[in-house]
């Protein structure tokens, strides 16, 4: 699975990334592979990701990075889009992951993004993409997001170097 999800990642990140349709593709194959080979995926123990969404009603990243991080062995617990705080907060309290993945889209979303941050388990990473991390260079740091993936194949790269208790800046 390492050396597949490595490729896909060196691929995507010097060739761009391929369609919508094309990264489901890739993931549901990365699926039926680790089925037939039985493999459980990247870790021995899964590590623990919550996703939400705080400001998009679509949520097409989130469903993407399910895909690969169901691919990649990750246990899932999805809370939905427009999210509000206290409840990303209160889940995460209960399961204490050791991920939680955002999607961010609008700028008017830090102050929401720093209450979690600031009352999350201290085992739990914020992995987080969506636009505003590109236009706002500083926004991940001033928010206290661990990691801000420009694409899946930057979370893909993240999750290769993922390991529960590590830290990330």
């Amino acid at each position: 699975m390492r050396e597949k999800l490595e490729g896909l990642s060196r691929k995507w990140q010097s060739k761009g990334l391929p369609s919508r349709s094309g990264l489901e593709k890739a993931a549901g194959d990365l699926c039926k592979w680790k089925v037939k080979t039985g493999s459980s995926g990247l870790w021995d123990i899964p590590p623990l990701m919550i996703t939400a969404t705080l400001d998009d009603g679509l949520g097409h990243g989130l469903e993407v990075i399910r895909l690969f991080s169901e691919a990649a062995g990750l246990d899932i617990i999805e809370l939905g889009l427009l999210v509000t705080p206290e409840k990303i907060i209160t889940a995460c309290k209960k399961n204490k992951p050791d991920l939680l993945g955002l999607t961010v889209l609008q700028f008017d979303s830090e102050e929401n993004i720093l209450m979690i941050s600031r009352n999350l388990p201290s085992k739990t990473k914020i992995i987080a993409g969506g636009p505003v991390f590109t236009a706002d260079r500083g926004f991940a740091r001033r928010t206290g997001i661990h990691f801000a993936a420009k694409n899946v194949a930057y979370f893909i790269r993240f999750l290769l170097q993922f390991e529960s208790g590590a830290t990330y800046t």
